[in-house]
Formats: C-alpha cells, sequence, structure tokens
C-alpha cells in the first residue's frame, strides 16, 4: 500500500470536470484507489464517489492505492494534482 497526501489546487474544487480527469486516471490501473478527506472516503474509479467527498480548493486529500501497479498510480496522481488539474 502507497499513501500520498495532494491538496485540491483547482479553482473550483472537484468539481465534474476535474472528478472525471480523477477518475480516468484513476481507471488506467488494476490497483484499488480510494481518495479520503476528513474522515469521508470515496473510491476513485467511481464519478459519484470523487464528487460525494465535496473536495474544493485548498482541500487536503489522502490518495490510498493498493495493488500490483500502486507506484505507477502514486506517480499518475502526482502528476495529475500537481499539474493536469491547475487549469481546471
Amino acid at each position: 500500500m502507497e499513501k500520498l497526501n495532494v491538496i485540491v489546487e483547482s479553482k473550483c474544487g472537484l468539481h465534474a470536470r476535474p472528478a472525471s480527469l480523477v477518475v480516468s486516471t484513476a481507471n488506467k490501473f488494476s490497483s484499488n484507489i480510494t481518495l479520503k478527506k476528513q474522515g469521508r472516503a470515496a473510491n476513485a474509479k467511481s464519478i459519484l464517489g470523487v464528487l460525494s467527498i465535496a473536495a474544493v480548493n485548498g482541500d487536503e486529500l489522502e490518495v490510498i492505492v493498493e495493488g500490483q501497479d500502486e507506484a505507477e498510480a502514486v506517480s499518475a496522481f502526482k502528476d495529475l494534482f500537481g499539474n493536469q488539474l491547475l487549469n481546471e
């Protein structure tokens, strides 16, 4: 299991478009990927799950990855939250 803490830096938080990018990224991997925010957990492969944590700009999320390709998944999520979601 690998964990990664990220900050939501997109101006509008994880609304529909960035949430779909999270789901799209998560679905590239066979590992189980969970997002946690203040005790709430969501399956990162579920658009409803990602939207349900109601992450807004400045929130810290914990990304928990368990599976065979967890190192690659963590790297992809670092890139996603560090670069791709900034303009969403």
